[in-house]
């Protein structure tokens, strides 16, 4: 075998090595640390969002928050009211995003508000919680028996 190849073979056992130790011995990516033990200002926890009254651009209370949904790098992606139908009698789920959302905090509880009508909400498009929606699958996610959460009545 000559110098050369020798050489050759041993930079790459080398580099091989370093590449190794170095997968081995890399940290894992740092989570957000949280840097506080309390709400700060103009934070609501979710406990206080489920079950809470939503007020549409009239005031009037249009139904309630009746879930929370979360992508998979836990922001969030959804917020599924409870839709008052007419006359009260009929409910559905409507899904909008956080943004829409608008959250002012009066005492003692925040309080939700939509910039929609209550025709508005009631033509929208329903949201199935029970549907889980996988793109680009043909085979459809095993069934969820469980019910969703009831529903609080304020």
């Amino acid at each position: 075998m000559s110098k050369t190849t020798m050489a050759m073979a041993f930079a790459v056992m080398l580099t091989a090595g370093m590449a190794t130790a170095n997968a081995q011995t890399a940290a894992p990516t740092p989570r957000a640390e949280v840097t506080t033990n309390h709400l700060l200002a103009g934070q609501i926890r979710v406990s206080e969002m489920a079950g809470a009254a939503v007020y549409d651009n009239q005031t009037q209370k249009i139904g309630s928050i009746k879930d929370i949904i979360l992508d998979p790098d836990g922001r969030v992606a959804a917020v599924v009211l409870n839709v008052k139908g007419t006359f009260g009698l009929s409910r559905r789920y409507v899904a909008l995003g956080v943004g829409d959302l608008k959250i002012s905090n009066s005492a003692p509880k925040p309080r939700f508000t939509v910039c929609l009508s209550r025709d508005q909400l009631r033509t929208a498009q329903t949201y199935d919680l029970h549907e889980a929606k996988l793109n680009g699958t043909s085979t459809p996610p095993p069934p969820d028996d469980r019910p969703p959460p009831a529903d609080r009545e304020d």
